[in-house]
């Protein structure tokens, strides 16, 4: 394949270059060489495989985890014109897509893991000309990986059996080892792997130990007027917080395996199709979601691991525009994941403890909270990031290590039975019939935190359970983990952050706003496009994404061909909407 990608990913796409290592995949693609390409999400690694299947002859088939995500990319597909459909369970066209990809009229063909490993797929696609294999969210294959599917496993003998059509495995999150272990498991050369830069500029993050949960993400919400997603831990919760946080005025909507299906999918497609909306969802939420538009991520509780993390954080701001990403954890949720921890089979034990190790470490650290999550997928960055809390608040690290072993001595003393709440009451000398009772306003431990001592004994307590220095019993009680022995004989320091005092709402860092020079050319092209968008029956970042509508309000292009010249207009959507956002400019003037 010797023809020019550039020419057409202006035509098709409307951009008029490649971003980061699109074009090094592209051309191994285009040259046949199997592939693994490791890029952050919204860095458009969907391209690297619809701009090679409208140039090379056949069809491009795409392994995709979940049948959302499948109709997301087939709806953003057919907006650029390329000729692509879904094989999946729930479609009631399937005769008609077997039908068009024998006769190769199909340029993507998208199906699911399970659909693809079996036998009489194998054989449908002996019956098409076949121009590519790519394996989307490659990482489920590993079981490394956080998210894995036994029917990846499945893929590598299918492809082996047409060795002539290339593969293209794809993922935004995969660690040195779980990289080593897809190119294994879907035979790719270790020399045939592209790593992108894991770094999402765009994505302020921030980590706050949890207080009044449903208030604080209330206040993210306050601050971004974009659409947000808010994932908790539980399906009640997700109930919870989506009723706490409608009482904001914004539209809101709960999501989780456990609602009505209909209702599901529902509250699922008003969240795509919505500018505004707030959805409060498990993690099963998400992977499925391919909305450029999310302003916030917000974290109710703690992720499963930091490959989760970043996944699930990646959903903001993957159009580019400003986004946010704030986790609020407890101590609670450190001591829950241990508890599952031993519940695993024991070979699995030592790899998950390090993932909690890891994402302890991004939760306490006082530095730039970036270079941490970076440097867990092998970049060493130099330099802070400017663009996380720890960066823009500059918080003090206070040695609280004689607090620690104080708050160690009181739950010995009583007896490594009593929760949290009780030993901080002890420490503090706070007299209660409970004290009384047990004989404990005698011990040595009772009120020996006073002063600037006092107001760290809450924290302490949470950075004892993350570090395992403490556990919580069956009962609730609190008792001495290995972390303990350390601190005690004073080989180990506890250093806590102390993040600076909440200014005022007046100061807080200004919201995303998507049309910052408040244009109202730039409103009326978005009443354009929800108008649009609506007859079409596609979400409205289908037609064109926000920064697409400010480059109009900016340009005010006055032909089709000033139009076609901006990023993000290709040929059929210049066909298709031109004349209608050309008429919205001249209106305006």
């Amino acid at each position: 394949m010797t023809d020019d990608p550039l020419p057409h990913l202006q035509r098709v796409f409307g951009f008029p270059a490649f971003r980061g290592v699109q074009a090094d995949v592209v051309d191994r693609v285009l040259a046949g060489e199997r592939t693994l390409a490791v890029m952050p999400t919204g860095a458009g690694k969907s391209l690297c495989y619809q701009l090679p299947s409208v140039m090379m002859e056949g069809t491009c088939v795409v392994v995709s985890p979940l049948i959302a995500l499948m109709h997301d990319q087939l709806r953003a597909a057919e907006a650029v014109g390329i000729r692509a459909a879904t094989l999946t369970s729930v479609d009631e066209n399937r005769a008609e897509t077997i039908d068009r990809f024998k006769a190769g009229q199909l340029d993507l063909l998208y199906i699911a893991p399970e659909r693809a490993s079996t036998g009489h797929f194998r054989e449908l696609l002996s019956q098409a000309k076949l121009s590519l294999f790519a394996i989307d969210e490659a990482h489920c294959v590993s079981e490394w990986g956080h998210d894995f599917r036994p029917d990846y496993r499945l893929l590598e003998p299918l492809m082996d059996a047409f060795p002539d059509v290339g593969r293209l495995a794809l993922t935004a999150t995969a660690d040195a080892h779980t990289r080593a272990d897809i190119c294994k498991q879907l035979g790719i050369p270790a020399d045939g792997m592209i790593v992108s830069g894991f770094d999402r500029p765009n994505i302020r993050y921030a980590i706050s130990p949890r207080a009044n949960t449903s208030k604080q993400i209330a206040d993210i919400i306050a601050d971004q007027p974009g659409p947000g997603i808010v994932y908790a831990q539980t399906r009640a919760a997700t109930e919870k917080l989506a009723e706490a946080l409608g009482r904001t005025g914004r539209p809101t909507r709960a999501y989780h395996a456990g609602l009505d299906p209909r209702v599901r999918a529902r509250n699922q497609a008003d969240f795509v199709a919505s500018e505004d909306m707030v959805i409060c969802a498990t993690v099963a939420f998400g992977m499925g979601i391919d909305k450029p538009d999310v302003r916030f991520v917000a974290h109710a509780g703690l992720p499963k691991s930091i490959e989760a993390y970043y996944q699930e954080t990646g959903r903001a701001g993957r159009d580019g525009d400003p986004a946010i990403a704030h986790l609020f954890w407890g101590a609670e949720d450190f001591a829950r994941a241990r508890q599952r921890i031993g519940e695993v089979e024991s070979e699995r034990q030592p790899g998950e403890r390090t993932r909690l190790a890891a994402l302890g470490a991004l939760v306490e650290t006082a530095g730039c909270r970036r270079r941490i999550l970076l440097k867990h997928f092998g970049e060493d960055r130099l330099e802070d990031c400017g663009n996380c809390d720890n960066c823009l608040g500059n918080p003090d690290a206070v040695d609280a290590t004689e607090t620690a072993r104080k708050f160690l001595s009181a739950v010995f003393r009583t007896g490594q039975m009593f929760g949290a709440g009780y030993v901080e009451q002890v420490l503090l000398g706070q007299s209660t019939e409970r004290s009384l009772m047990n004989g404990h306003e005698t011990l040595s431990v009772w009120a020996i935190a006073e002063g600037d001592e006092v107001a760290l004994i809450k924290p302490v307590g949470r950075a004892l359970l993350l570090r395992d220095a403490l556990r919580t019993n069956a009962h609730g009680g609190l008792e001495f983990g290995p972390g303990a022995r350390g601190i005690l004989k004073g080989d180990d320091r506890v250093t806590l952050v102390v993040p600076p005092k909440r200014e005022r709402r007046s100061r807080r860092a200004p919201a995303v706003a998507a049309n910052p020079a408040d244009n109202p050319l730039f409103e009326a092209l978005r009443t354009l496009r929800r108008d649009l968008a609506k007859d079409g029956g596609v979400p409205p970042y289908v037609i064109f994404h926000d920064s697409v509508l400010r480059d109009m309000a900016a340009q005010r292009p006055s032909s089709r061909a000033e139009l076609a010249l901006l990023s993000g207009i290709g040929a059929r959507k210049l066909d298709l909407y031109g004349d209608a956002f050309l008429g919205t400019i001249r209106d305006a003037e």
